[in-house]
């Protein structure tokens, strides 16, 4: 007879062994991202002769799109989220920093998250262009600015730049970038003032620029989604995987809408007005993905000025950040196929950290809720355990019996369960209903950048990633193997001893697991040990009564 909980646990372990896939190639990720520029160089140098033969005729035009800018045309803007370079050809942002989100946990050299910088280019732009030009170009128009640097001071609710440019006879604009204390969301404005006696037609394009850094993939789709992302009428959210990008190129028109490059933890999104209609694209030259939107209409009549307004986000992907901009932007956080049930485990994970200030106790209060919210379906699962544990002679009788007819000793096996009324496979779903929980809150854990480098106490000082010494993975090994105890055996010995090896398993799977996941497996394991250990009790104080 096969123990139905053997193969419940293979199917865990596939599902571990997936997400333990995809962590490494996302939790790696990060730090190859951290140290790319540096080992990209070496390796530049190391194989210019090889490059130089190979790749002649790519060099040119990749070096020309991804040439960064001169110290001498960039304006330094400093706020108290933000650091910000705005290239004055093009008047475009080239370099963004995110000051309260560190690479490292006790480190003070802020995130990257935009930067012109071959081996991590990834920028925002805009512009205007007439009738007249046949293409976009990101570095068409010269702007001038009063200053070189600017600061948000203490006490001062924003911050306004101011560039401009003198774009034809008698065609001035003003580009200007209002940032806000405390906020991602940038706003820019065009101003366009004609002079002239003629009007001036063309059209307004915001594009996101990235190419495809570091980004690697796990097992099963398991992992965090690196790409483009688009919002439309018919579609709120509609990801673009870059392959998807180099096969075809996007082009449809929406009211609103907005567009975006999304990573693990951070997000940047252009916004237009929401009651305007814009045509939305996607191109891939020069290993450069550009995802974008141009409103093609404006038009200028002589002696007039006319504002076009839109929003650039660039920062973390908070839902308190993200929904207020746009509808659908706040999907951009995300939480994989289970999305519904992480939406709602965040929430209430969210809920009790404001009242306990700690992340990792949290999921301790989580992890006792949903306990709690299945303690019926569990006691009912756990008197079912203790029955078999009890029939454990019955069934061994029976294997003796028939121990060389496999079908007649699953017939007696089958007759015995009808007998004592028991489902064979009631120990198994807790176990079943806590495989959705455990993926859901890999991907928060994944996702959720309020959990990034979050502490909780002792050595753990950050539950997004591994425990540095291991010892709640050796807990939670430890919690599960004293959970097998408590459980019925197997009849078939060869089954039960594999049983006690399903701890080990586990446990090293565990250990490059994000602290946060295993502290949820422990606590759930240790909940489910006195649980199974109070019904044992009084199920055997009830037969010693009869």
């Amino acid at each position: 007879m096969f123990d139905r909980r053997f193969f419940l646990y293979m199917a865990l372990g596939i599902v571990i062994f997936a997400l333990w896939n995809a962590w490494q190639a996302d939790y790696h990720k990060v730090e190859v991202n951290n140290t790319t520029a540096e080992v990209a160089t070496v390796s530049r140098q190391a194989t210019q002769v090889e490059k130089e033969a190979t790749q002649a005729e790519a060099a040119m035009p990749t070096a020309e799109v991804l040439a960064p800018a001169p110290e001498e045309r960039l304006i330094k803007v400093h706020t108290d989220v933000l650091d910000i370079a705005i290239d004055t050809l093009g008047g475009n942002i080239v370099q963004a920093k995110l000051l309260k989100y560190p690479k490292e946990l006790h480190q003070t050299t802020p995130v990257t998250l935009l930067s012109d910088q071959q081996e991590s280019y990834y920028v925002a732009t805009s512009g205007l262009v007439s009738s007249q030009e046949q293409k976009l170009d990101d570095k068409q128009a010269q702007y001038r600015a009063e200053k070189t640097s600017y600061t948000l001071q203490p006490g001062e609710k924003s911050l306004t730049v101011r560039l401009t440019s003198n774009q034809g006879k008698g065609i001035v604009v003003n580009k200007t970038f209002t940032f806000v204390r405390d906020k991602y969301a940038i706003g820019v404005n065009y101003s366009i003032d004609n002079k002239t006696a003629k009007p001036w037609n063309g059209k307004f394009y915001a594009q996101i620029k990235r190419s495809n850094f570091a980004t690697q993939h796990g097992m099963f789709g398991f992992n965090t989604f690196t790409g483009a992302a688009v919002s439309s009428t018919d579609k709120p959210y509609e990801k673009l995987t870059f392959a998807h990008m180099e096969k075809e190129n996007l082009s449809q028109q929406s009211q609103g809408g907005w567009v975006a490059m999304q990573q693990r933890y951070f997000l940047s999104a252009w916004v237009p007005n929401q009651t305007q209609t814009y045509d939305y694209y996607s191109s891939f030259a020069n290993q450069i993905y550009t995802i974008g939107f141009a409103n093609n209409n404006i038009s200028v009549a002589p002696g007039k000025e006319v504002n076009i307004a839109s929003t650039l986000y660039v920062g973390p992907e908070i839902t308190e950040n993200l929904k207020p901009l746009a509808k659908g932007l706040d999907l951009t956080i995300d939480y994989g196929w289970l999305w519904v049930i992480s939406v709602i485990l965040f929430w209430i994970m969210k809920k009790i950290y404001l009242v306990v200030g700690n992340w990792g106790w949290s999921i301790i209060l989580v992890t006792v809720l949903i306990k709690a919210a299945f303690y019926k379906l569990s006691e009912s699962s756990c008197r079912s355990m203790a029955k078999m544990r009890e029939l454990a002679p019955k069934m061994q009788a029976i294997k003796e019996r028939y121990g060389d007819d496999k079908q007649k000793m699953s017939q007696a096996t089958m007759e015995l369960y009808r007998k004592e009324k028991i489902n064979p496979l009631g120990g198994c779903l807790p176990m079943l209903i806590q495989i959705p929980f455990f993926i859901a809150l890999y991907y928060v854990l994944m996702g959720a950048v309020e959990l990034r480098q979050a502490p909780f106490i002792f050595w753990i000082q950050d539950l997004s990633v591994h425990d540095p010494y291991y010892v709640l993975p050796i807990l939670m090994g430890l919690a599960m193997l004293l959970q097998q105890k408590l459980t019925p055996s197997s009849p078939d010995p060869t089954q039960a001893k594999m049983m006690l090896l399903i701890p080990i398993i586990f446990t090293v799977f565990f250990l490059s697991f994000p602290s946060g996941l295993v502290l949820y497996w422990l606590v759930n394991s240790a909940l489910s040990i006195l649980q199974q250990w109070h019904i044992n009790k009084k199920i055997c104080v009830l037969h010693h009564k009869h």
